[in-house]
């Protein structure tokens, strides 16, 4: 309705100032009256034709440089414009809408200085590109976004402005261009301070990270591909005829579970929760490089729990999941920390990532403890949002027993981020 009002109006206005040069010219007589008619009446024309041409039967597709990539990366967006009607344009605006995912940047290498204030990583992101199109049919306009950000982003609008040179037409149609950026968290190395691995005699851990203990003989068989040279039982071999191994006591890896605390409390750290995302991510990939069978937990809105057994569909699956992930849910962390230690099996390490250390967050840890080899905390947040209440329950926890790494701007700043587990 306000559309046609809006049409309605223009329209009346061009034939009102036509109507009235005419007017002019036909009481004043004369040469120099008719003159400015007949010199004014292709631009009046002009802007009736304007007014009429349907700029929403445009093509406009969009054409991305590629549709996965890493936080803090870019890509090259090219829109393509196509008309049928090659109508003179002066200029023509074009402007990508983009969704509330993107209204802010990850610097990969720069955002743990702003762990403090996370607002300045928070921008309004606007692409506007304008071009005197003439009677091009084709109009290309190629741009790039910069420092993407984690998530699932939906670039789903283009809007674009054309009129005339004086203002007195102006056209603007939204066309619904539907495209998908996955951004995933990224990787950092971390190191661990001790290697969770034990045999299944005993209880001391070992310090060796070998897929099977190459000390302890159980057995001889066949070679297999993938068998060292050092395996090889030259005796058997050569009493067989064909080349013999030796089998080897199979390595016990204890299950480790890393538990993302995505739950939403008031005054949450977007930074930090991102950080934690990579972390978490970061960990998993640590660990099952080191042999150990590795579960993914996170606690929040949504609970999410699966074992990873070298099963590359379970990882991928994970890497969509630390992708979409949000802060989320009512429940509180203790409480729904507590509720889905429950269900995992005793014995496995647990290690924690979280942004925010409650009240009840002790005498959960401790109930958890009872049931698990080790508990591990990996608490992040910037060095001066650390309340004194948070500082209190970090040594309470260190006087229990519990290993608890504290990570501000000054850890995360390092190339190597340090985890320690002892």
């Amino acid at each position: 309705m306000n559309g046609t009002l809006r049409f309605a109006g223009k329209l009346s206005l061009v034939i009102a100032l036509l109507l009235l040069l005419l007017s002019y010219a036909m009481f004043q007589g004369g040469f120099v009256s008719w003159f400015l008619f007949f010199g004014a009446l292709p631009i009046f024309l002009y802007h009736l034709g304007l007014l009429f041409y349907p700029i929403k039967n445009w093509r406009v597709t969009r054409s991305l440089s590629r549709h996965v990539t890493r936080a803090g990366d870019h890509v090259q967006v090219n829109l393509l414009i196509k008309r049928s009607i090659p109508f003179p344009l002066y200029y023509c605006i074009c402007e990508e809408i983009f969704p509330d995912s993107l209204q802010k940047v990850d610097d990969s290498h720069e955002r743990y200085r702003y762990l403090a204030q996370p607002g300045k990583l928070h921008i309004a992101r606007k692409i506007k590109k304008i071009v005197f199109p003439g009677f091009r049919r084709v109009i290309e306009l190629p741009y790039f976004i910069e420092q993407l950000p984690r998530g699932e982003h939906q670039l789903q609008a283009v809007r674009i402005r054309t009129g005339d040179v004086f203002g007195i037409i102006t056209k603007e149609h939204i066309f619904h261009v539907e495209d998908q950026i996955a951004v995933f968290p990224n990787e950092r190395p971390v190191q661990l301070g001790e290697n969770m691995n034990s045999y299944e005699q005993g209880s001391v851990s070992s310090q060796s990270i070998n897929l099977k203990n190459t000390n302890v003989a159980t057995g001889i068989r066949e070679y297999t591909p993938g068998d060292k040279f050092s395996w090889i039982d030259w005796k058997q071999t050569a009493r067989k005829n064909t080349v013999i191994t030796k089998e080897f006591e199979q390595e016990k890896s204890t299950d480790t579970v890393v538990v993302l605390d995505a739950c939403y409390h008031q005054g949450i750290n977007d930074l930090a929760f991102e950080t934690g995302i990579e972390l978490t991510m970061s960990l998993l990939g640590s660990i099952q490089k080191r042999t150990s069978q590795a579960g993914f937990l996170s606690i929040g809105g949504n609970t999410v729990y699966l074992p990873l057994h070298h099963d590359p569909a379970k990882k991928d699956w994970i890497k969509q999941h630390l992708t979409r992930i949000q802060p989320g849910g009512t429940i509180r962390t203790s409480v729904k920390l507590r509720e889905e230690m429950m269900q995992i099996t005793p014995g496995a390490n647990i290690i924690l990532v979280t942004t925010h250390l409650e009240n009840e967050f002790q005498n959960a840890v401790r109930q958890i403890r009872q049931r698990n080899k080790k508990f591990i905390i990996i608490f992040i947040q910037a060095s001066e949002l650390i309340s004194k209440h948070e500082l209190n329950m970090i040594r309470q926890l260190r006087a229990d027993g519990i290993v608890i790494n504290v990570l501000t701007e000054n850890e995360l700043a390092r190339k190597i981020i340090e985890v320690s587990i002892v």
